[in-house]
């Protein structure tokens, strides 16, 4: 028998949550507060990540952390400030940087990336709606030995874990991308990786839910949560009050926010990243790191993203322009006949991707809120795992057997 269920957070996970609940024969509410046409979810590199292995809670991080902090134009930058939340976060990632810990969750992020790889082929071969997606792999560029070999020694870890990897010389890769002249010594092809362009995604994804009889709400906050013993009864927004059987919090860096509001502490960060997007025709089929620059770089549909930096600095919007020439910089240093031009620069974007301490997203249920879900902590991998947390989601509710052992995800391990 179908349940009622509010999903609160209109992004790739609330929205592939909505997805597969509808299909599973639930009445299915999707709230946001915004318009839902902006976002993490909109302007992400669209890649879609099994290579993605290492986890961002990394040995060293932390280091390098506090070495670029003075930088506003370094790849990776972490903001101190006198916040309970973020020194706590801050610990508990120092603490989650160990080799033993990044080893352990590897296979994890692995087996999660290709189920939602699997996911995504599964609803392109479907007649509910098409889009653009295509399984070229991901390049992994580097201009210095040093990164070459480290990146190498991180594809070497994935080919044991049953990924395809190549280590390419420069003319190999000139063989793969004919129409570029690149700046770079090698790369490092996985071929596991695919693609897509996110925005249109999100878009045909909203109006197949519309057409399913999911109901859409935007521009609601959810104000108050109201709990009776050890359920969530209804949620309050400052136009109505919304009852449902079950409800999962899908707010990415907004969800510890709504978990403190029914006494969960979840620990996420707020990381900034930026997209620029180039309609000029730029050469580029294969999309890449440009590893010593942090920076994506995506073929989309009918344009070309640029998109970098991991910001962490709390909830805000605000743009860094030494942050995006940064971006700029990066691309046309490793791509030599390419200029980005001023008008594409000035609409740059920003979204805020919500990261968790060790670098695995939260996903499952509460034990204090038997009909409470999360679904929150992605990092960089929100795009890449949105299918197989949409189905895990589902899976739970529909109280089925679910696709992958959910511990590792638990959303109280750090309660």
């Amino acid at each position: 028998m179908g349940k009622s269920v509010v999903i609160i957070g209109g992004g790739i996970i609330g929205l592939c949550s909505a997805y597969y609940l509808q299909k599973e024969g639930h009445q299915v509410t999707v709230i946001d507060k915004s318009d839902m046409t902006s976002g993490a979810s909109r302007v992400n590199a669209g890649i879609i990540t099994p290579s993605h292995i290492i986890s961002l809670a990394a040995p060293g991080m932390i280091t390098k952390g506090l070495k670029w902090m003075l930088s506003s134009s370094s790849p990776l930058s972490i903001k101190p400030r006198l916040d309970i939340d973020f020194l706590q976060w801050s610990l508990l990632f120092k603490k989650a940087s160990t080799h033993e810990k990044v080893a352990k969750s590897i296979p994890v992020i692995k087996n999660i990336n290709l189920l939602s790889k699997e996911l995504y082929e599964d609803i392109k071969k479907s007649s509910d709606f098409d889009f653009f997606y295509q399984d070229k792999g991901l390049l992994m560029f580097y201009q210095t030995d040093k990164a070459g070999e480290k990146e190498w020694s991180v594809g070497q870890r994935a080919i044991k874990e049953g990924l395809t990897v190549d280590n390419l010389t420069l003319a190999e890769v000139q063989q793969l991308e004919p129409e570029v002249a690149l700046n770079i010594k090698g790369a490092i092809h996985y071929r596991s990786d695919a693609h897509m362009t996110p925005d249109e995604f999100m878009k045909k994804l909203l109006a197949y839910l519309q057409q399913k009889g999911v109901t859409i709400i935007t521009n609601e906050e959810v104000l108050n949560i109201t709990q009776l013993g050890t359920k969530v009864v209804s949620i309050q927004t400052h136009t109505q009050e919304i009852k449902a059987d079950e409800f999962v919090l899908a707010s990415g860096s907004w969800t510890p926010l709504l978990a403190k509001k029914i006494g969960i502490k979840i620990p996420v960060q707020a990381g900034k990243g930026y997209r620029i997007n180039v309609k000029e025709k730029t050469g580029i089929t294969i999309p890449a790191i440009l590893m010593e620059a942090k920076v994506a770089v995506t073929p989309m549909n009918g344009f070309t993203r640029f998109a970098g930096t991991m910001e962490i600095a709390g909830i805000n919007t605000h743009i860094n322009t030494t942050r995006v020439r940064t971006i700029v910089k990066a691309a046309e240093n490793y791509y030599k006949d390419l200029h980005i031009p001023s008008q594409d620069i000035e609409n740059v974007d920003s979204g805020l991707r919500p990261c968790s301490p060790d670098g695995l997203p939260y996903i499952g249920k509460l034990t204090h809120c038997s009909n409470v879900t999360v679904a929150t902590g992605h990092a960089m991998m929100g795009w890449s795992l949105g299918p197989a947390t949409g189905k895990l989601v589902s899976e739970l509710i529909s109280e089925k057997k679910t696709s992958l052992d959910m511990t590792p995800f638990a959303p109280e391990r750090y309660c």
